[in-house]
This record gives structure tokens, sequence and C-alpha cells, in this order.
């Protein structure tokens, strides 16, 4: 979890992040970012939207990762929170796929 993200208007407070950076890229001591997606409490039929159950995340409730506000943030503003979980590779391909879509682009389109 970190701060609000840059997008996210000044008074918001900090919001709970998927880091999606591969590990070695992480674990570098020159690499002072992580690349994240961001969680939401408020719950939409947005199509990129990947909906996960509070069991799923270690947050108290079901919530939404917002594959098209992919973003990095720096290392210091990250803070582990008691019940962090790893995704599926399934959830993190799932993740890559509306990336890409939010590009308005189509798997296929990828060479």
């Amino acid at each position: 979890m970190g701060p609000g993200l840059p997008s996210d208007p000044a008074e918001k407070g900090p919001r709970p992040v998927l880091i999606v950076s591969p590990n070695a890229r992480n674990n570098r001591p020159k690499a002072t970012t992580v690349l994240v997606v961001p969680f939401s409490m408020t719950l939409s039929e947005y199509p990129t939207h990947i909906r996960l159950a509070a069991g799923q995340t270690g947050l108290p409730e079901t919530s939404e990762l917002q594959p098209e506000q992919i973003t990095a943030v720096r290392k210091e503003y990250m803070r582990r929170r008691p019940g962090t979980r790893t995704q599926l590779e399934s959830t993190i391909r799932s993740i890559a796929k509306n990336v890409v879509f939010s590009l308005g682009l189509q798997s296929k389109d990828i060479r």
C-alpha cells in the first residue's frame, strides 16, 4: 500500500496496490520505482477491471484491480500491510491483457 497515486486527488489517502513489476527488477538497489496496479473498493462493470474477493487480496472487502491505471510508484512510498497476498499467474495475465486492451489493442495485434 502506498500514498494516493499521482493520478489521485490530493486529499485521497493511501491506496492498496498490486505490484506487477518482476521481483528481479524490484529487488535491484538502483531501481527506485515499482510498477503497480491500483485497487478500488468502488465496484463497477468497467470492462478492464478485475474483481477479486477479500480472501484473494487480504483487503477487508471485495475490490477491483484497475489495469488501465497502471503506474510507477517510488519504492519509498510503499508500505507493506498485514494480510498481503501474492496473486495467481492467471490474475497477472488478465492484468496484462487488460492493459493492452486499455491501449486500444487486441492481444493478437502485439508481435
